[in-house]
């Protein structure tokens, strides 16, 4: 049986005269030993280093107590552990969980795997519950079902926000509230996080659990609501072909990409950031779906053909976005500003870079009559339905350069 005790040690002390209170586990023969947040001064402790201070005894049988309850509460399951990994299970049990960290160590994770545009959305929401709860600490336990109705209330409405720029400089600005589809996103992105720390505290299969709280049960996402569709005809399509904004400007940034975007089957941004002239061979541009490609197995992976309208565009920036734009971010912030110009300079309302890709799709599949099967392949998405059959058929590139060439024929 595991047993924990206090200890305080002679040459332990400290260059103010005091000594940390360490609490000393025992298990399996091994002996660990805890810190804690209490220091004694030679004054407190009796001539054996045993503490004689009444209110510091009380402070620290009280986390003694809490650790031998918790040890008792595994029962038979205290065998599965060493000494080291009780060590670590009781300091997590008796550690309040800092969700905003968590957050934070979430998404550094995920940058590291290379899914850097994936975590923008937790960052989002990171923000916004430093927003709400006005500290950079939140605890977990802070996240219940009453907290989440306030906040939808919270992101529902005009507020002030403060961020740090690029430059360093804090900049103010207004915020409008959520729509419906934005809220259920949020929300969605924010559940995603609380699973992801259950599943990074809690052990199911020892019956583990450091979170025990599910808000989500009783606070429900529900499905998405319907939203407008993002495309615009192929005439307006033209219309951002052919205007003049600015050379150099951030309008004739978004315009280009935007028209790269269409030509080469709705490529993302962030997709043309990370190609490379490597990537370009035999006429055909191969490359892995930023956005999916460490969920699918095939790693996303898709080519397609370099056609003449796209091959001057690809050439013009392949090179320059990643020196221009130290980030991805940069890149994707500059996007949205010259999107922002380019709506004044063709009166196309709404539109956004992403708008190119839905286009690119309505277009092939409503104006080509494409199969949405054939469209699916262009757009580079997985067919949830056909997982099995995918093992057998090998992708045929062919079949994604005749919807590349219908759709592009129309602008012609």
């Amino acid at each position: 049986m595991a047993t924990v005790s206090a200890k305080v040690f002679k040459h332990h002390k400290k260059a103010d005269g005091t000594f940390n209170v360490k609490i000393c586990l025992y298990h399996k023969s091994v002996r660990k030993y805890m810190d804690t947040s209490h220091f004694v001064s030679e004054k407190q402790l009796n001539k054996r280093y045993k503490i004689n201070d009444k209110f510091i005894n009380n402070l620290v049988e009280k986390t003694l107590q809490e650790y031998r309850e918790t040890i008792s509460e595994l029962d038979s399951k205290i065998g599965f552990f060493s000494c080291e990994k009780l060590v670590d299970y009781l300091e997590q049990k008796h550690h309040v969980i800092d969700f905003i960290l968590f957050i934070k160590e979430h998404i550094a994770q995920l940058i590291k795997e290379n899914r850097e545009p994936y975590s923008r959305c937790f960052r989002t929401v990171k923000n916004s519950l430093i927003d709400y709860f006005g500290s950079e600490s939140v605890s977990i336990n802070d996240i219940h079902s009453n907290m989440l109705k306030s906040y939808e209330r919270f992101l529902r409405s005009e507020r002030t926000i403060k961020r740090i720029n690029q430059l360093g400089k804090i900049i103010q600005t207004k915020e409008k509230g959520l729509s419906d589809s934005g809220l259920h996103n949020h929300m969605r992105d924010l559940r995603t996080l609380f699973n992801a720390a259950r599943d990074h505290y809690n052990n199911d299969d020892l019956g583990l659990y450091k979170i025990r709280h599910y808000p989500f049960k009783k606070y429900k996402v529900g499905a998405a609501p319907l939203t407008k569709k993002r495309n615009i005809t192929i005439e307006q399509v033209k219309l951002i072909r052919d205007c003049n904004p600015v050379p150099d400007s951030r309008a004739e940034l978004a315009r280009d990409l935007f028209m790269l975007s269409f030509y080469l089957c709705g490529t993302n941004a962030v997709d043309f950031y990370n190609l490379r002239k490597k990537d370009i061979q035999h006429g055909r541009i191969d490359y892995n779906r930023a956005k999916t490609k460490s969920r699918r197995r095939d790693n996303a992976f898709i080519s397609i053909k370099l056609i003449k309208e796209a091959k001057p565009l690809l050439e013009k920036y392949i090179e320059i976005l990643p020196q221009r734009y130290k980030k991805y971010d940069g890149l994707d912030t500059a996007l949205s500003a010259g999107m922002k110009d380019l709506r004044k300079i063709t009166g196309i309302d709404d539109i956004t870079f992403y708008w190119g890709r839905h286009t690119f799709a309505n277009t092939a599949r409503n104006a080509c009559r494409m199969s949405k099967d054939d469209v699916a392949l262009a757009l580079n998405h997985i067919d949830e339905g056909h997982r099995t059959t995918d093992i057998y058929i090998a992708k045929d590139w062919k079949i994604v350069d005749e919807v590349q060439e219908k759709v592009v024929g129309l602008l012609i």
